[in-house]
């Protein structure tokens, strides 16, 4: 099959412009379409588009998924995109270029809620589904067409359509011979998009581009490259292999083979989360140490929410802070045991913040839990801390309580009074762990 319809799924010529059974459009067509297998899949706009599909008079306008004015855009439609509005930028600028915006607070539970629903749609289609965020995720389709009956073009082109139809949210498909190109591919026609590139294709498609467009290759590895001349992927293509060997090292391996399209890693199923965190921006700088320490008390429990619902425990807690003058801290410490609690979590991080709560004031906070473990390792009972148990077991019981009723049905609040910040150490006993600062 050289090409077909998206829409109706028949069979398009190399010179239709419009499918001849329906009359669409949206005709995909490539000479080897049939053999390509590798696809990346990424949901339009996500979190907006979930957010029209549930107030359905949002549909025709700009929408931006994020809060505060010190805050950053989580995402925005492709309506407010037109104004230039952008991922990651600040709420203030954004609000500037579109001051007609309908602002929503961002519901992660509903996202996560449809996300966990599409890659089930996914996983429908192959058990090879790399998941790289809530939203997207690459597929090996290898070896399923006897399954669908289909290639693996006409299997995602159906799978597109049925997200819609049920899910009523959109997505864009890139199919190649590997991950690198499959993902470039999925962003070439958004929203609704569904690109073919292949292999052979690469080396001129890439060759004007900037090496950001190389995975990996951010400002600071741009700025390193721009010095050794090397501006545009093209540079890296005329460039000798080893020459890049010699000055990046396995990096410069890296960068020349991607520049010409060689990617060989396969689609790994189930990639283990390296850590879960949570975090805010505050609406005005903080320097009390009790209004962060109410701040960090709700991120603790957003944290141990998410390690809860995943099965999962840390034994590492992680303290995040950024300064009025955008200069972050970061500090760490270990714990002896994996945990999931919201309290444990909390305890640790409360002390590393004491630390840094001397009149500095901070813009944003956050707390994250890192070196992962199984759930069943969470939280051994301490036969030197009886205590420690009863306490597990009341926020497990809190738990069971939110879960029949709502998270309104309990409000636990921040008991800080002398006694409570007297009561000694933390179950992971005194802080002695790394201190970063990034």
């Amino acid at each position: 099959m050289v090409g077909f319809c998206r829409d109706c799924l028949a069979e398009a010529s190399e010179t239709t412009a419009r499918c001849r059974r329906c009359g669409s459009p949206r005709l995909v067509r490539h000479p080897g379409l049939d053999s390509f297998h590798i696809a990346h899949v990424d949901c339009d706009a996500f979190y907006a588009a979930v957010e029209k599909r549930d107030r359905p008079e949002l549909r025709d306008v700009p929408v931006i998924i994020g809060g505060g004015r010190r805050g950053v855009v989580a995402t925005a439609c492709y309506i407010a995109r037109t104004f230039g509005v952008r991922s990651a930028m600040p709420m203030f600028e954004a609000r500037r270029l579109c001051p007609d915006a309908v602002v929503i607070p961002p519901e992660m539970a509903k996202y996560a809620k449809a996300g966990r629903t599409v890659r089930a749609m996914m996983l429908e289609l192959t058990p090879l589904v790399e998941p790289l965020s809530i939203d997207e995720a690459f597929l090996d389709l290898t070896g399923t067409e006897r399954l669908h009956g289909a290639s693996p073009a006409v299997t995602l082109a159906r799978f597109a359509a049925r997200v819609e139809r049920e899910l009523g949210i959109t997505v864009s498909v890139g199919l190649s011979d590997n991950k690198f190109l499959a993902k470039l591919a999925s962003d070439l026609e958004k929203p609704r998009g569904f690109s073919v590139l292949a292999q052979a294709d690469a080396t001129r498609f890439l060759a004007e581009k900037p090496v950001t467009a190389i995975f990996g290759v951010g400002k600071a590895t741009a700025a390193t490259l721009a010095k050794a001349g090397y501006r545009i992927v093209a540079d890296l293509q005329r460039a000798d292999e080893t020459a890049l060997m010699r000055t990046f090292g396995m990096e410069g391996l890296r960068l020349s083979r991607l520049s010409r399209g060689i990617d060989m890693r396969a689609v790994t199923p189930d990639r283990p989360a390296k850590s879960i965190s949570a975090e805010t921006t505050l609406d005005a700088d903080i320097a009390d140490a009790r209004a962060l320490e109410k701040i960090l008390w709700a991120l603790c429990e957003k944290v141990s929410a998410r390690l809860k619902t995943q099965n999962l425990a840390g034994r590492t807690v992680t303290l995040k802070l950024k300064r009025s003058d955008f200069k972050l801290r970061t500090r760490s410490h270990g714990l002896p045991d994996p945990t999931e609690l919201a309290g444990t979590i909390f305890a640790v991080a409360r002390e590393m913040l004491a630390h840094e709560t001397d009149g500095t004031r901070f813009r944003l906070i956050g707390v994250g839990v890192g070196t992962l473990a199984d759930g069943q390792e969470a939280d051994p009972p301490d036969l030197l801390d009886p205590g420690a148990g009863r306490k597990a077991a009341a926020e497990h019981a809190v738990d069971r309580i939110r879960e029949k009723f709502g998270k309104a049905a309990v409000v636990r609040g921040l008991t800080l009074d002398d006694e409570g910040r007297k009561a000694g150490p933390h179950p992971a006993g005194p802080l002695k762990g790394r201190r970063d600062r990034a």
